[in-house]
């Protein structure tokens, strides 16, 4: 499956603009990818002081979404600012061409950020072409919990997928955490950053990347670099590297709440 990594700077608390920069990008990879990652909240930046931005599922972002991934036949991921009744969510989510989309929320929620934000409830991993695939939304990342594979050998995920507004001032962590629990996990990882300034004073300097689950870099850029990076993730070399080295056997049982 081919995964885009989509690093870009991302237009302060304008959707629109953001929305159409994302369907020239689209535009411009249609047919070499199945798959497109964005930044988290790639539509306005973090916002977290304008909740007029916020829109209900089904909006004009969800549709103008819906309309990329049919349009240019590739399934599209990122996150955006819902409302829902009185709550707002940092959403995850993934657009697919011809399908219902699939949503997780973000569950861990940096510093005041609980002041705009609810955190999500429950965990659901998604599939799509036959491959299985986990979202991590920024903050998510530092948590291992969250990310573990299940215990059961037909639920593990193939693809760990995290999208991110990670400043420069922290890409430290960044690096190491993304390594982390790609390794961990014995999965694939696409992690996908920002870069640029944003309205709230913060720099970011992207550090997006893919890695085989033995830390074989796939897809990276340049510091601060713009741009689209496009990596094949192959299944097979991945499943059979579990079953010859099944470490996700010996992890320790517990059970989340």
């Amino acid at each position: 499956m081919r995964f885009a990594l989509l690093q870009y700077p991302i237009v302060w608390a304008d959707k629109g603009a953001n929305l159409c920069l994302l369907r020239e990008r689209l535009a411009a990879i249609q047919g070499q990818a199945d798959v497109a990652v964005v930044p988290e909240m790639f539509t306005t930046g973090f916002c977290t002081d304008r909740p007029e931005l916020a829109e209900p599922l089904g909006g004009e972002t969800c549709r103008q979404l819906q309309s990329m991934a049919d349009q240019y036949g590739m399934a599209i991921v990122g996150s955006m600012m819902c409302e829902e009744g009185a709550r707002l969510i940092n959403r995850g989510f993934m657009f697919r061409p011809g399908e219902a989309p699939l949503y997780q929320d973000k569950r861990h929620l940096y510093r005041d950020e609980d002041l705009f934000f609810s955190p999500a409830k429950r965990q659901i991993d998604w599939e799509y072409r036959g491959v299985k695939m986990r979202l991590l939304v920024c903050f998510d990342i530092r948590f291992p919990v969250w990310a573990r594979q299940p215990r059961k050998q037909e639920d593990l995920y193939d693809v760990l997928l995290v999208v991110a507004n990670w400043p420069e001032a922290r890409i430290q962590y960044w690096d190491a955490l993304v390594a982390a629990r790609c390794t961990e996990n014995q999965s694939y990882i696409v992690a996908v950053n920002t870069v640029g300034d944003d309205g709230m004073g913060w720099h970011y300097n992207g550090h997006s990347m893919a890695y085989d689950t033995r830390l074989n870099e796939l897809a990276g850029f340049a510091d601060n670099e713009a741009g689209t990076r496009i990596v094949e993730l192959d299944m097979d070399v991945l499943h059979h590297f579990r079953e010859t080295l099944p470490f996700w056997k010996d992890a320790d049982p517990f059970e989340m709440r």
